[in-house]
């Protein structure tokens, strides 16, 4: 642990977040205890602001401090490595907000995508249907294009704002300085930029309708997805011109398991922790899913889930 360590976690401990404002400060936390993958090994510290002022006070302090920190939402695309996290882990879980202008909704970057959903429903507003059951939070949403049932954060969103570490600014970007794509956004481009939130343009609706798409949506992802073990949702993009898990269905791979990561018999896409998986286990799997793929063939398969080393940048 570096010198500065002390700075920096005094520095923190001191700001009105951690004083009285209910941030949450955690030595050695199990990074398994934040993900949806319930796998990772302890960071040295898992810090929660209580405002967006604290996060942006967290992450300055790091930087002063020289202290490798991470921003995440709700772990829900992360795979941490088994020795964990050597530095801070920032979650916005505690930037929760929901707003509502008219037809549009703002929320915080650690809102969760089904409650924005939910919240949009209520409001009798159209057009996040496809997000409801999908785990992640908004600012996660926004920095993957998330989507499903032909449905995507792209479709609705109208601005975000972002914190640029490197300046210490808060940019506003319209919708079309996004540069959307499958599961791409600007953001990937710049990982200096943390998501602090999120507009969305919506459309009026009858919020019964609308409620009944998305618990036929819910139906149709719990019949479809093994959503009885924990995961990190669909493993490898989708190329052009077919569905990668059909692909790994294809090869005889359903079911195969390496330690405790299996690939889920009920949806090929999935990789499942059946109990005690490590993130050796889910990394050698993919690989072996790799290697059958481009023998059987001739592809190149790419990870939707992020691979967070514990040490490095």
């Amino acid at each position: 642990m570096p010198q500065s360590w002390n700075a920096f976690s005094a520095a923190v401990r001191a700001h009105p977040d951690w004083t009285d404002g209910g941030g949450v400060w955690l030595d050695a936390e199990p990074l398994s205890r934040h993900t949806t993958f319930h796998i990772g090994g302890p960071a040295d510290a898992f810090l929660v602001p209580a405002s967006e002022n604290g996060l942006r006070f967290a992450l300055d302090a790091a930087r002063r401090a020289g202290v490798r920190a991470m921003v995440i939402g709700r772990g829900s695309n992360l795979l941490f490595d088994d020795a964990g996290f050597r530095g801070a882990v920032i979650s916005t879980a505690g930037l929760s907000t929901i707003e509502r202008t008219g037809g549009v909704l703002t929320a915080r970057a650690g809102a969760p995508l089904t409650a924005l959903a939910g919240a949009a429903q209520k409001a009798g507003l159209g057009g996040l249907e496809f997000a409801y059951g999908i785990p992640g939070s908004v600012g996660g949403a926004v920095y993957m294009n998330a989507g499903a049932y032909g449905g995507e954060i792209a479709q609705c969103l109208a601005e975000s704002r972002a914190l640029d570490l490197a300046d210490g600014t808060v940019r506003v970007l319209d919708a079309a300085a996004h540069e959307f794509g499958y599961r791409e956004s600007v953001y990937r481009a710049h990982p200096t930029w943390i998501v602090l939130s999120a507009s969305f343009s919506l459309t009026p609706g009858d919020p019964e309708t609308i409620r009944a798409a998305m618990e036929e949506l819910l139906r149709r992802r719990a019949e479809k997805q093994p959503l009885e073990y924990p995961s990190a949702g669909s493993v490898f993009k989708r190329l052009p011109s077919r569905y990668t898990a059909q692909m790994i269905d294809e090869a005889g791979l359903k079911g195969t398991r390496v330690g405790g990561a299996q690939v889920s018999e009920k949806h090929a896409g999935f990789i499942v922790n059946r109990g005690g998986a490590t993130a050796a286990d889910v990394r050698a799997l993919i690989e072996r899913i790799r290697e059958t793929l481009r023998a059987h063939f001739n592809v190149e398969i790419e990870t939707e889930i992020i691979y967070v080393p514990a040490e490095g940048e």
